[in-house]
């Protein structure tokens, strides 16, 4: 690996501690297979439109620029990425991490780095996007040679479009038979993984020509969906290509449709007598020239000008007619019928968005839902929030990488400890759909209901501690973080003390010794030299 350029990280020298098999390792990022020593090369047929996967990309970016598919990908980035002014996008989750408290701030801090590196923040929507429609996301880690330790230094983008990994196998001429004990390393010998980039473009048969980058100095993330026969990354717009394309035909030939059959054309019959065949085209000719009339409206500069010198489909018919017909007519021929309906065109569309994972329901502009009404909640809406949280999941894998370097030079952790703690390591995404956060509002609401309706039977059927795990779904440590705060509000005065509570009434408690006091200062204020003297003979006080 030291012809390559960049950087690899390094890990300890270890015995294999995996038994022989009898299949390869699957690579789950689409590197494509060589010959060590040779040349290779790679083309896609996709139903005879793209030839090779370049292509395939310069088709989803334009996909992009459709309106109804633009607007399905803007939802579901919106869902994915969301956040406010002061909110992160995305955080660290270490609650599941069993390292020391020392360790999980460095953690946070390194990927708070990371963010930095991305300019998160600002960017997060262009770089979920950008992936999104793309399918693959590289990014080329840069660090100093002479000062590792200081982790990545800066991001930089790569084009898709530009680099490919690939994975040399070495040739096995040997013709013997396969040792079972050494069968796997026979079948798939890999003795080199690497990046190709060319910044000239990589396209079929021009993979070799480029600069060899090592697997480690590349952040790459795909999209997770994958063609096994053509070993190809795809994106989530590949399985809209069919139905944008049919939406585009259906739009142009509704456009094609009204334009030649919405206007009422009327049909002339000229009566020509006798006259003969060039005489009477002149005669024809000239009744048109003297009758039609053809006004033109300038939308840039407001004029309407007489135009006769041009002609277009949608003028009038002029039909000669010889003698002994009817003579001179003129009737009109209807326009198209149904122009209004758009069924068809509504059809395809709603194919579109089932193609992208996208609710129908959102395209309609006018819908709305209530918050507050569990009958809302749709059932594509919770299949769009699970197709979002699984997209979530793929793209974090862009962050874990670059967590990972970024630990490791700065000596953080070991490559191997990586490898034990990785699995722990999560990332939370700032939820946005109300539709969510609907459905947690009215599951509390019916666990509350339910509360209300065993509260007179705690003591008796039911623990409280029951009520809390089973009905309420409290976990050990949520119960003791809500009686560690109930205490502390309690000790402020911002709650009553529950000693002080009649549990039959749930009224305060009244205390007579304080009453008692209360009655002793009553009876003390009156005196006799207080009294009035007709009070007094009354005997009133």
């Amino acid at each position: 690996m030291s012809q390559l350029f960049g950087y690899s990280l390094e890990r300890a020298k270890k015995g294999q501690s995996v038994g022989p098999s009898f299949v390869s390792k699957e690579s789950d990022d689409a590197a494509t297979p060589v010959a060590g020593g040779g040349y290779f090369g790679t083309a896609i047929d996709l139903d005879g439109t793209f030839k090779d996967e370049n292509d395939l990309i310069r088709r989803y970016r334009s996909m992009s620029i459709h309106p109804e598919c633009d607007r399905a990908i803007d939802d579901v980035v919106n869902e994915a990425i969301a956040g406010d002014i002061d909110d992160t996008p995305v955080d660290v989750e270490l609650s599941n991490l069993k390292v020391s408290s020392g360790i999980k701030k460095k953690i946070r801090d390194e990927f708070m780095n990371v963010l930095r590196l991305l300019d998160f923040d600002k960017k997060a929507y262009d770089i979920f996007r950008r992936w999104y429609i793309d399918g693959k996301l590289y990014y080329h880690k840069l660090i100093d040679p002479k000062n590792p330790r200081r982790g990545i230094t800066e991001l930089r983008y790569v084009d898709p479009r530009k680099i490919r990994k690939v994975v040399e196998m070495e040739r096995n001429k040997d013709k013997q038979q396969l040792d079972p004990r050494t069968l796997e390393s026979q079948l798939s010998p890999r003795t080199a993984e690497y990046y190709v980039y060319n910044p000239k473009g990589l396209r079929a048969g021009m993979e070799t020509s480029g600069l060899k980058i090592a697997p480690d100095a590349i952040a790459f993330c795909h999209s997770g969906l994958k063609d096994m026969n053509k070993n190809v990354v795809m994106s989530h717009l590949h399985k809209a290509i069919k139905a944008l394309n049919q939406l585009r035909m259906i739009e142009d030939s509704l456009v094609i449709y009204r334009l030649s059959r919405a206007p009422e054309r009327r049909i002339f019959y000229i009566d020509v007598g006798n006259l003969p065949k060039q005489k009477a085209e002149q005669y024809l000719r000239e009744v048109m020239s003297r009758y039609r009339n053809k006004l033109v409206y300038n939308a840039d500069t407001g004029e309407i000008r007489d135009d006769r010198k041009f002609m277009s489909m949608l003028e009038d018919f002029w039909l000669p007619r010889r003698e002994g017909g009817r003579g001179t007519e003129i009737t009109t021929l209807p326009g198209g019928q149904n122009l209004g309906e758009l069924e068809d065109v509504k059809y395809f569309q709603r194919k579109l968005y089932r193609a992208l994972n996208v609710p129908e329901s959102r395209l309609e502009s006018e819908s709305s839902f209530n918050l507050g009404r569990a009958a809302e909640i749709t059932r594509d809406e919770v299949k769009f929030q699970k197709f979002v949280t699984r997209l979530r999941k793929k793209f974090s894998e862009l962050l874990h990488d670059l967590l990972k370097t970024q630990l490791i030079l700065k000596g953080v952790i070991s490559l191997e400890e990586w490898d034990d703690m990785s699995e722990h390591i999560q990332y939370d995404f700032i939820a946005d759909n109300y539709f969510s956060e609907l459905k947690e509002k009215e599951m509390l609401t019916e666990r509350l209901n339910l509360v209300t309706a065993m509260d007179p039977f705690a003591g008796r059927y039911f623990s409280l501690e029951y009520i809390r795990r089973q009905v309420l779904r409290h976990t050990d440590a949520e119960m003791k973080e809500i009686d560690k705060q109930m205490q502390k509000e309690i000790e402020d005065g911002k709650l009553p003390d529950p000693a002080s509570i009649d549990p039959a009434t749930g009224m305060p408690l009244e205390d007579p010794a304080a009453m008692g006091e209360e009655g002793m200062e009553e009876e003390q204020e009156i005196s006799l030299d207080n009294v009035e003297p007709a009070d007094y003979k009354r005997g009133e006080f």
